[in-house]
């Protein structure tokens, strides 16, 4: 009899020690699951177009953008919402289309129209994450606005960092090809002496780091907001060396097909060039893929931050730029066309949940798609207003069913036209349709297949009348009711 007591007591200490074991070890499964909440590292970078060597430009040298392509999905044809830096940062970062957030100039600042707005680090902030910025991720005037907080959303964010480079000391030695245009706005280059780590995107890079190794042992969402290659070009001289000024080739005209289009078209006055001739096209191109290279190298810092950290594995990288630009194309220089390069920007992700590594999707995607995107592979449930849609089944499978079409728009106003009237385009897998003012401006119809360089205005060919009609319709779908005064 005493055995049998004997045998249940040690049977019941036995149960009870196994239930403690497994209340351990469920424990410990629910700290490392929280431990596991990805990392979000959100670079920025501005003005940057797709001249990047993944990208297949086949003279830039971009080898850390590329190494990051290696590492997930990046995507050939994103379009931003609006080729103009506080617009489309706008929209991407409360991903709301810029008729939505009503923001489309470089002063409005969201929160004064829309002030419960949950944004894309904010929405981290709320589940736990600690939420920071190095350098311009909302909208900055370049390079006024360097080393301030600019028209950033405090909001947004647990800390703000904002490094001020030799860049900024150094604005007046800069060659201007453009006299009549301050820095920002002008064609404007700099040579510069400065180390890497002395100018103020070797610097965005340095403070991002810290930040990882002061918050590695919990989850975060940190912005490296890069400031070039914006206006005025500034680099290490090292970075002009890789592109040797013969090797320099512009883009060809003559761009006599121009002349034909709407007046909208052409974003720029003096046209075609701003005015310069194509030598100092040339030297501003250099100086522009010099700056692409500069900051490709402080991306290949925060990588190597990452690996050297132990947060590579679980640290989701996002990488994009605000909009294209243009480099000479259709005689245009820099930004706010409605053509592909200006509408076409750098989107790679990579990390965890980024079930395809190495490769490229061609699906049309649009920023909006972003802040969907990160917030489901963080599995976090954002706000149900977000105008986007998620891009993961695209990094399961980069060539995944995609029907989505892409909308861009612009503000054309003073002091380059008379009159203040948009632009809208759409772009879907093969045809970009453009009108402005509703048509009342003019239009335009481009099909990619035939027309990659976007020289053959078809919007008057009767074999594409369809073609436009179904585009048109699609326009007045996505902007129903633009066209009010009061939706300016």
């Amino acid at each position: 009899m005493m055995k049998i007591d004997f045998s249940r007591r040690l049977f019941r200490l036995r149960y009870i020690v196994f239930g403690f074991a497994l209340l351990f070890r469920a424990g410990s499964g629910l700290a490392a699951g929280a431990a596991e909440k990805p990392n979000v590292l959100f670079i920025a970078v501005d003005d940057m177009n797709n001249n990047l060597g993944t990208f297949g430009h086949p003279v830039v040298k971009s080898p850390q953008i590329d190494r990051l392509a290696r590492m997930g999905v990046q995507f050939d044809r994103a379009y931003c919402q609006f080729p103009l830096c506080s617009p489309s940062r706008t929209s991407l970062l409360t991903g709301l289309r810029p008729d939505t957030i009503r923001v489309f100039d470089l002063k409005t600042h969201f929160r004064t129209v829309r002030p419960d707005v949950v944004t894309l680090p904010q929405l981290f902030m709320q589940n736990g994450y600690y939420t920071a910025r190095v350098g311009k991720v909302y909208h900055y005037q370049v390079p006024g606005d360097i080393g301030t907080d600019g028209l950033d959303d405090p909001g947004s964010w647990n800390a703000r960092v904002n490094p001020a480079g030799r860049d900024r000391a150094d604005k007046d030695k800069v060659v201007n090809l453009t006299p009549g245009r301050e820095l920002g706005i002008g064609l404007a280059y700099l040579r510069s002496e400065a180390a890497d780590g002395e100018l103020t995107d070797g610097m965005v890079a340095t403070e991002t780091i810290k930040l990882m190794e002061a918050n590695r042992n919990k989850p975060f969402f940190i912005a490296a907001g890069f400031y070039l290659p914006h206006l005025p070009y500034i680099a290490p001289k090292k970075y002009f060396d890789l592109y040797p000024f013969a090797k320099i080739q512009a883009p060809k005209g003559p761009f006599s097909y121009m002349e034909a289009l709407p007046p909208g078209a052409r974003s720029m006055r003096p046209w075609p060039w701003m005015g310069v001739d194509e030598t100092q096209l040339r030297e501003s191109l250099q100086a522009y893929w010099a700056c692409i290279s500069y900051v490709d190298a402080q991306v290949g810092r925060l990588l190597d931050a990452l690996d050297r950290l132990g947060l590579a594995r679980k640290t989701l990288i996002v990488f994009w730029s605000d909009h294209g630009y243009h480099v000479g194309e259709h005689g245009l220089v820099k930004k706010q066309s409605l053509f592909e390069n200006a509408a076409r920007s750098p989107l790679i992700i990579a990390g965890p949940g980024v079930n395809s590594k190495g490769k490229a999707s061609s699906r049309v995607v649009e920023f909006l798609d972003i802040y969907p995107t990160v917030a489901a592979l963080a599995d976090l449930t954002p706000p149900g207003h977000l105008e986007g849609r998620s891009l993961k089944p695209l990094l399961d499978n980069p060539a995944a069913r995609w029907d989505r079409p892409a909308f861009t728009q612009v503000w054309r106003g003073p002091p380059n036209f008379k009159e203040t009237f948009p632009g809208h385009s759409v772009r879907t897998d093969r045809y970009r349709y453009i009108e402005w003012e509703n048509g009342k401006r003019g239009a335009q119809l481009y099909d990619y297949e035939t027309d990659p360089e976007e020289k053959r205005n078809l919007i008057d060919d009767p074999g594409h009348a369809k073609v436009a009609a179904e585009l048109k319709a699609l326009v007045r779908k996505n902007w129903a009711n633009e066209f009010r005064p009061d939706r300016r």
